[in-house]
């Protein structure tokens, strides 16, 4: 690639996407340019693909991409020096930081509108991508950035943690074992619970979750044996009975915190159960900053490794090929990333 041109992945419309070549995107005053080292596809971007997003979280033609790692390799005007050269993420969400929301520390929840890379802004399925300096959550000098590209999703588990206030000797279950579970697995493993459940009907995910630190892994039909057990329940799967599933998990008086994406008809709380058993419910959407923060940390003091949930790595050239892999991959598809 020629130092002065920049590859990215544009999906023009749903279904159609092409490989465009340009000038090298240069940063504004407040921003920094990313040279991007991988960046992981996810359900919501196959969505983005696929024509089938919410209309109002997605504004093509776009180059998606909001799981992402790389190195800063241009400063806009006004931004710290010490930036230049190091390894990074940045959060996705463009949040304004001045209204109530973003001053609260709600950044995932800004009322200026929704605006998010990878999604109304160029992301990252590109040589290169352009991001205000305030997103960034930099890195160690020798973080692997295979693994780093995994920091968003860890990002949002991390707030799905700190929505739980998980204790130790606590009995917790993770519904789903997919990427959010299985980082779920590890931050909450650190918690020194004193029993992790993982629910998944796949039985290669239920061996790698006791490999990441679960004590026991079960199917659904097998959960039925242990409704009304647990002090704290993480639901990460979004499928259509999950979030139904994880409240009757819950002992009474019990947690239950949300952080799969729901489509449209699935399976509402029974208000019954809700009442009856006094639970707490907490969802999540996205990541805000503290988030982002706890991710970062738990990944440089080795808690999070989210390198061995890699399964796939493809150049820019074959995104069709990775996107298929994404939410139609056989048993042996975890996450898939691409590296320009």
């Amino acid at each position: 690639m020629s130092s002065t041109r920049s590859r990215s992945v544009t999906v023009e419309r749903p279904g159609e996407h092409r490989l465009t070549s340009g000038p090298v995107p240069e940063p504004g005053p407040g921003e920094v340019r990313v040279r991007v080292a991988a960046a992981g596809i996810c359900m919501s971007d196959r969505e983005v693909y696929d024509g089938h997003r919410d209309p109002a979280y997605v504004r093509y033609p776009v180059v998606p991409g909001h799981e992402w790692s790389g190195v800063v390799d241009a400063l806009g005007a006004g931004v710290d020096p010490a930036l230049l050269g190091r390894r990074t993420v940045a959060e996705g969400f463009r949040s304004c930081g001045r209204c109530e929301r973003c001053r609260s520390g709600e950044t995932s929840l800004c009322t200026a509108g929704y605006d998010e890379t990878g999604f109304t802004r160029p992301g990252a399925f590109a040589d290169h991508v352009v991001v205000p300096a305030r997103l960034l959550h930099p890195l160690a000098d020798d973080a692997d950035l295979r693994a780093a590209a995994l920091l968003e999703p860890a990002a949002v588990v991390a707030a799905a943690v700190r929505a739980g206030t998980p204790e130790p000797g606590e009995r917790i279950a993770v519904v789903g074992a997919g990427t959010l579970g299985l980082l779920a697995v590890q931050l909450l493993s650190a918690m020194s619970p004193g029993e992790l459940t993982v629910i998944d009907p796949r039985d290669e995910r239920a061996g790698q979750s006791l490999a990441f630190g679960a004590s026991e892994a079960r199917t659904p039909k097998e959960a039925t044996e242990v409704h009304g057990r647990y002090d704290l329940v993480v639901e990460t799967a979004g499928a259509p009975s999950t979030a139904a599933d994880a409240c009757l998990l819950a002992r009474r008086g019990g947690r239950v915190v949300l952080t799969g994406m729901f489509a449209p008809g699935a399976t509402g709380i029974d208000p019954v159960h809700l009442s009856l058993s006094q639970l707490t419910v907490r969802s999540v959407f996205g990541a805000p900053s503290a988030a982002w923060s706890y991710a970062v940390r738990a990944f440089t003091a080795g808690l999070l490794d989210p390198a061995a949930l890699i399964t796939h790595e493809f150049p820019l050239e074959r995104f069709a090929d990775a996107v298929a892999l994404v939410g139609g991959g056989g048993s042996g598809t975890g996450k898939v990333l691409l590296r320009p």
